[in-house]
């Protein structure tokens, strides 16, 4: 693999607007990508969401989300330093543990991974929302969306559409800034005991992601307007 810097990607403050996660880019204080998911999520997983916190109680929820945060962002940490040719030393037992599964990525994910336009990269679309995403580049013959996620347990393709919006979110994004053609999505995941999938959207589904997303965007905003009325 190899850099090509082909676009000058934003700087961005994160800030909180009513207790939403915004980033503040040039004047715009605009939501992030999850903000928008979160506040637009199903009614369907509230409530598969609510139901595991009473099975587990809630000190068990808060520290399996807490042990989860810590580690993705250790691995993210060690990822982002492989790729401009670092490295990191954490010696906790979550670093050890992010190492591994970062490892795990770069030997299994990062092989068919060709060029690097950008990591950790701020993307917005004018006006209505903003996010970071890992990696852009050409994967396996395509310009991609990239995104590094840890897991506790294996995920089925059904359960991961969040992160197939998060990545049409930053295509779009991509798209409308630097008047690319986004190909597709790419999403590269480990678990804490190393087992290492790799889910891959183009062709007729990613534009599909698109045109959910940009409805997840028209709802977000609804809410916000009809709760001002109110």
């Amino acid at each position: 693999m190899k850099w090509n810097k082909l676009y000058e990607y934003p700087t961005s403050m994160r800030s909180l607007v009513n207790d939403e996660r915004h980033y503040e880019v040039g004047s715009s204080k605009l939501p992030s990508v999850t903000t928008i998911l979160a506040a637009t999520q199903s009614d369907e997983k509230r409530a598969s969401l609510e139901a595991w916190k009473n099975r587990v109680g809630g000190i068990e929820a808060e520290r399996v989300k807490n042990t989860a945060a810590t580690r993705g962002t250790a691995m993210h940490s060690y990822l982002e330093m492989h790729l401009n040719g670092q490295e990191l030393l954490d010696l906790s037992d979550e670093g050890r543990a992010a190492r591994g599964m970062a490892q795990k990525i770069i030997d299994e994910g990062l092989k068919d991974l060709e060029e690097i336009w950008g990591n950790e990269v701020v993307l917005y679309y004018p006006d209505l929302y903003a996010g970071q995403t890992d990696l852009i580049g050409i994967y396996q013959g395509r310009d991609s969306i990239i995104d590094f996620k840890q897991s506790n347990k294996p995920k089925r393709d059904d359960w991961i559409e969040d992160y197939y919006l998060q990545g049409a979110a930053y295509a779009t994004a991509h798209d409308c800034i630097y008047n690319t053609n986004i190909e597709q999505i790419v999403i590269l995941i480990c678990t804490p005991d190393l087992f290492f999938q790799r889910f891959i959207i183009n062709g007729q589904r990613f534009r599909d992601y698109k045109s959910m997303w940009l409805g997840k965007v028209d709802h977000y905003y609804w809410l916000k307007n009809n709760k001002s009325v109110t």
